[in-house]
């Protein structure tokens, strides 16, 4: 697995070794080793999600307070630009933001550490997005920040107005968001 440091270091890209021919591919998508290695602690992972958006949906600035969640994403159809927003108070890099582009094509996998708020916005016709999560959902602790804020100024790489859903159209500013 190649490892790709963003400009916050908490925030990983992971790039799987593909082993493909005229048949297929393989490629190992999650291996504890070389992840605790990576993130340089344990981490253990509590709960596997998937979901399937279609294009032009923007989904986020997500995350729970009490139980904060570290998110391993990737995408097994279709293209997505995600981003992650430090929102942990006494972080250096606390309001700054990364974002990557995930693909089927590209096999990456964003690791989002615990205290991040995180969203991804839909660029193919569809996609499936699936990431494991290092504490349960619970929905009384989640919390949205709002996509277009501008003291982040997200560039989102989208020139249309996003579909979402009434929560994520609510979103606080990060100024007014309950921080972690």
């Amino acid at each position: 697995m190649n490892i790709v440091s963003t400009k916050i270091p908490d925030v990983l890209i992971m790039e799987p070794k593909l082993f493909g021919d005229e048949r297929g591919f393989f490629y190992e998508s999650f291996n504890q080793q070389q992840f605790d290695a990576a993130v340089g602690r344990r981490v253990e992972f509590v709960q596997d999600n998937h979901s399937r958006s279609a294009q032009g949906v923007l989904r986020g600035l997500h995350y729970q307070v009490h139980q904060p969640q570290g998110k391993l994403v990737r995408v097994v159809v279709g293209k997505v630009f995600d981003v992650a927003v430090d929102i942990r108070k006494n972080s250096p890099s606390f309001g700054q933001w990364v974002g990557a582009e995930l693909s089927a094509e590209n096999k990456r996998q964003l690791w989002v550490p615990e205290g991040f708020a995180h969203g991804f916005v839909v660029l193919s016709e569809c996609a499936e997005f699936l990431y494991k999560t290092t504490d349960y959902y619970a929905p009384q602790n989640e919390r949205c920040i709002a996509w277009d804020d501008p003291d982040l100024a997200i560039n989102w790489k989208i020139d249309f107005a996003p579909q979402m859903s009434a929560k994520d159209r609510f979103g606080v500013r990060l100024i007014d968001a309950e921080c972690l």
